[in-house]
């Protein structure tokens, strides 16, 4: 018995000096323990990073295994998702997990990018941390988008065309972008085509190397402390291990997290409309997803003309003024004057409150 304990243990080493000798293990447990998270009452926001994460890794993976059944043509799509509702074993399942996935996880973004925005996360030298989130948020919505038109039902077709006709009003670049999206001047087997590809594998290698350039900028700078914790004397901070301590309770919150998603997805299985009919009159009351329902129900309040302006470009193009001045608070909101930081944290109530009540608006009305 001793000896074979003893072979066990030399097995056991020689197979962690293996790893050790080719993979810089020593190197990443020395990194993983010498950061640090700061306790303070905001701490629970530092968790939102790690649930979209998780989230992001849902997505990939359910994706994956949709992909084997969905048909990207226009005379099968919907009938292969009608398909693997009602014919494939937990095919409805995957489904649903993938759809209620990709909201949750926006809905995580979006509160990941305003926590970050009010603990002024964005200051030197984090503005391009700062901005690499805020184009992963623009990747997610993209992908919400693209996927929208998949399964190719009545409300996905409508919404889709009304998004791409509204981007269509942009200066410059609008018409030729919904052109190419489109694949032509209406939406038929191009678009799908264009839209699957661009869901499947454009978007996806964008994420990643984004991701990991987000990531990596988060481990140069480490996690950032807000202003009240920083006036605090060193004696009053405090500090927990990133490993294993903060790791395991992020580990934790996932759980409770995939709980959510699956209580969601099994209690309230995803939907599938009627099939499109691209000649048939759009339905009353059409909307986009609650994520696009803020800009939508803006430009629906604009009136046909603001000046010699046509409406809705008046309104895409306030709003994207907006979007500009909110990617470069952190170049104006540097930390240096109390009165900039305020105006920062007035601006980001505003859009929060503008998207939030434009949101409840638009799903009422």
């Amino acid at each position: 018995m001793v000896s074979n304990h003893s072979h066990r243990q030399v097995q056991e080493q020689g197979i962690i000096q293996y790893i050790e000798e080719r993979l810089p293990v020593d190197g990443l447990r020395e990194l993983a323990e010498k950061k640090k998270v700061p306790l303070h009452k905001h701490s629970i926001w530092y968790y939102l990073g790690g649930i979209a994460a998780m989230l992001l890794g849902v997505q990939f993976l359910t994706g994956i295994l949709l992909m084997v059944y969905y048909v990207p043509e226009i005379n099968s799509a919907h009938a292969s998702i009608l398909k693997l509702n009602s014919q494939i074993n937990f095919g409805w399942f995957v489904r649903s997990l993938h759809s209620w996935g990709a909201n949750l996880l926006i809905l995580a973004l979006f509160v990941h990018m305003f926590s970050a925005y009010f603990m002024k996360a964005y200051r030197k030298p984090r503005e391009l941390t700062w901005c690499s989130g805020l184009l992963l948020m623009v990747i997610c919505l993209a992908f919400g988008f693209t996927g929208y038109l998949l399964p190719w039902d009545e409300v996905s077709f409508f919404a889709t065309k009304i998004g791409l006709d509204i981007a269509e009003k942009m200066p410059v670049l609008g018409h030729m972008v919904s052109y190419m999206l489109r694949g032509g001047d209406s939406i038929t087997q191009a678009t799908i085509s264009r839209f699957f590809v661009i869901h499947v594998a454009i978007l996806p290698v964008l994420l990643v190397g984004l991701l990991g350039g987000h990531l990596f900028l988060v481990q140069v700078h480490g996690i950032s402390e807000p202003d009240s914790f920083k006036k605090l004397p060193a004696e009053k901070k405090s500090y927990e291990k990133f490993f294993p301590t903060f790791f395991f309770k992020d580990i934790l919150v996932w759980v409770l997290a995939i709980n959510v998603l699956f209580g969601l997805t099994t209690l309230c299985p995803w939907g599938l409309g009627p099939e499109a009919d691209p000649f048939a009159a759009a339905p009353i009351g059409i909307k986009p997803e609650w994520y696009f329902l803020a800009p939508f129900q803006f430009l629906k309040l604009i009136p046909p003309m603001v000046g010699p302006i046509e409406g809705e470009l008046f309104g895409i193009l306030l709003m994207s003024v907006v979007g500009v001045v909110f990617v470069a608070v952190p170049f104006f909101d540097n930390g240096t004057s109390k009165s900039y930081a305020k105006t920062a944290t007035i601006f980001g109530w505003l859009i929060l409150a503008g998207l939030i009540g434009f949101s409840i608006w638009g799903a009422l009305s």
